[in-house]
């Protein structure tokens, strides 16, 4: 057993030494994205700063200082105060299904600090979560780690899911990239029908990949609780609808709530890739709102940067118990022998 036990211990750390060396066009590809979309951005804006006869600065300018910020900022501070409750149900449902049961309240402190480290990287974030209920209730960390990889196996279906909805709803009005939205949704489809028929057995009866500890939530979840997953994530989504459809107006473009719909899932998309590649994101606005170069440009840029940081902010209200619970004496839970 001891033999066994140490060699996979031995084979990450093998692959985090390896990890550096990875091609450097591998590890460019994300800035030299993110500089093409800045350069694409720029092109626009100073092409709509020109048609007014102003420069880049004058013209952005006078975007920001026509936008009513305390309205915009009573709309968006109770909005991500309200996803971070959903998300947080989202984490604490998941957890008490595959890991142990955990009380609501005492989800908000890790999942609140782990938007600070999320900052940079999304899955650090996740990675600090399965730290902290790993010490606070004794759940090795492999199954947390299974939770967390369910939670983002759900997370892409519940994007896929809205964003076509939005494209039945929106499509003719779409630009026609958009149009591989439905194939993209029946290929993911048949992959959740052949990952369901694996999990559960059907398929390949006589693999071992299956009951990997990475697995976990997988094998114990039921058809049903990917479904749940989207419904208790679906509020967040329709509330941003409404709440991304007045904050646009603030910036001087008037938007309905079924047009916001068909855009909204497909930028939060962009939004979701790590790293620099959410400047993708910001791009999405301006081509999908030609004409309006600048008010775009400046509203994708604050609405995204806002939100991860106030979120971040949210996390530092938490993070001093997230502390105590993470690098002191872990608390004695009833539920930690789950």
């Amino acid at each position: 057993m001891t033999e066994s036990s140490s060699t996979p211990d031995e084979a990450p750390e093998r692959n985090v030494i390896a990890r550096p060396n990875m091609p450097l066009w591998q590890r460019a590809l994300p800035w030299i994205i993110s500089a093409i979309c800045f350069a694409y951005l720029y092109t626009k804006i100073s092409g709509a700063a020109g048609r007014e006869g102003a420069t880049v600065v004058s013209y952005l300018s006078g975007i920001f200082a026509s936008v009513p910020w305390g309205s915009w900022l009573a709309l968006m501070v109770p909005y991500s105060f309200l996803f971070f409750l959903i998300d947080s149900l989202v984490l604490w449902r998941v957890v008490n299904w595959y890991n142990a049961e955990v009380r609501y309240v005492d989800i908000l402190p890790i999942r609140g600090s782990s938007y600070i480290l999320s900052i940079l990287n999304e899955q650090v974030g996740k990675g600090a979560m399965a730290l902290y209920l790993n010490r606070r209730n004794g759940v090795p960390g492999w199954e947390v780690g299974s939770s967390m990889l369910f939670i983002m196996f759900c997370e892409f279906y519940y994007l896929l899911t809205w964003a076509s909805v939005g494209y039945a709803l929106q499509g003719d009005s779409l630009p026609d990239v958009f149009s591989m939205i439905p194939r993209v949704a029946v290929g993911a489809a048949l992959v959740f029908i052949v990952f369901r028929l694996f999990f559960r057995g059907t398929l390949f009866p006589n693999s071992t990949v299956r009951d990997k500890p990475i697995f976990h939530a997988f094998r114990q979840a039921r058809t049903w609780h990917f479904g749940m997953i989207i419904l208790l994530r679906s509020p967040a989504l329709l509330s941003a609808v409404w709440v991304y459809t007045v904050a646009l107006s603030y910036f001087g473009v008037e938007v309905g709530n079924m047009q916001m719909l068909g855009y909204l899932p497909i930028i939060f998309f962009g939004a979701a890739t790590p790293g620099p590649m959410r400047t993708v994101a910001i791009t999405l606005w301006v081509v999908l709102f030609p004409g309006y170069e600048g008010q775009m440009t400046a509203f994708g840029f604050v609405q995204h940067n806002f939100f991860i940081f106030f979120n971040a902010a949210i996390g530092l209200v938490f993070l001093n118990r997230a502390n105590r619970e993470l690098f002191g004496q872990p608390e004695q839970q009833s539920g930690g022998e789950a």
